[in-house]
């Protein structure tokens, strides 16, 4: 009877877990598009004051180009995780935190480059540390957290 028990919580806690650990493999080439897609929101801003409709067509061009992306990854990924929705594993938490600290940190890193040097400059720092960011995000998150949680509810 005991064991009944056990057994249905295990399959309970992996069913809660499956959305942040079952899916598809990202694509090679994900974090590059991201950290392309970065810079060219901060590359943007050189036509900010020079030429206003370029600069809003341009914005809302990406921001557009986004929505479907991230509307493709949901279709693909089925049931996608969003942060602040539901309880991740302790593992995927871990690495959720550390996510938005290093986002943070990229943030205040291009925040800088773009007030001493400028907007290109900043384009480009944000193209090298969003897809370096992503590709350490994603080893981290797929390659040691949900293979860790997979283990553990095995």
């Amino acid at each position: 009877m005991e064991s009944d028990a056990q057994e249905q919580l295990r399959l309970i806690e992996r069913a809660e877990a499956a959305p942040y650990v079952d899916y598809p493999k990202t694509p090679w080439w994900y974090p590059v598009v991201i950290g392309l897609w970065a810079a060219a929101m901060i590359g943007t801003f050189v036509w900010w004051r020079e030429n206003a409709p370029l600069f809003t067509s341009v914005l809302v061009g990406l921001l557009l180009l986004e929505a479907a992306f991230i509307t493709w990854m949901q279709r693909r990924h089925g049931a996608m995780p969003m942060p602040g929705r539901g309880r991740p594993p302790a593992e995927i938490g871990g690495i959720w935190r550390r996510y938005f600290a290093g986002l943070a940190v990229i943030a205040v890193a291009v925040g800088l480059v773009w007030w001493l040097v400028g907007v290109p400059a900043a384009a480009g720092t944000a193209f090298v540390l969003v897809t370096g960011g992503l590709v350490v995000y994603e080893r981290a998150y797929a390659v040691a957290a949900a293979a860790k949680v997979k283990e553990r509810l095995a």
